[in-house]
């Protein structure tokens, strides 16, 4: 893992509208999984969307590359929110 002096912590929240990308999304989280303390799923079966928090201590280039490339996913939106320090 990188210098934690230079690493910020940040809660991505991953909309998944579109099932079928849930493999991608997983994939793409493995890639990442250095980074990641943690994770929560939650499947939201009236709207037919599931909805996962992951936590992430990484520098703020890597939280921001894993936020953007869940985000061009067809059928996912994402969002990361960072620690003020």
């Amino acid at each position: 893992m990188e210098n934690t002096q230079e690493n910020r912590l940040a809660v991505i929240g991953i909309i998944v509208e579109d099932k079928d990308k849930a493999e991608e999304v997983n994939s793409l989280l493995h890639q990442y999984g250095q980074y990641i303390i943690g994770r929560m799923g939650l499947p939201y079966r009236e709207r037919n969307v599931s909805i996962i928090s992951i936590v992430v201590d990484a520098s703020a280039d890597i939280i921001s590359a894993l936020s953007g490339k869940l985000g061009r996913i067809p059928g996912v939106s994402s969002q990361a929110l960072y620690t003020k320090a």
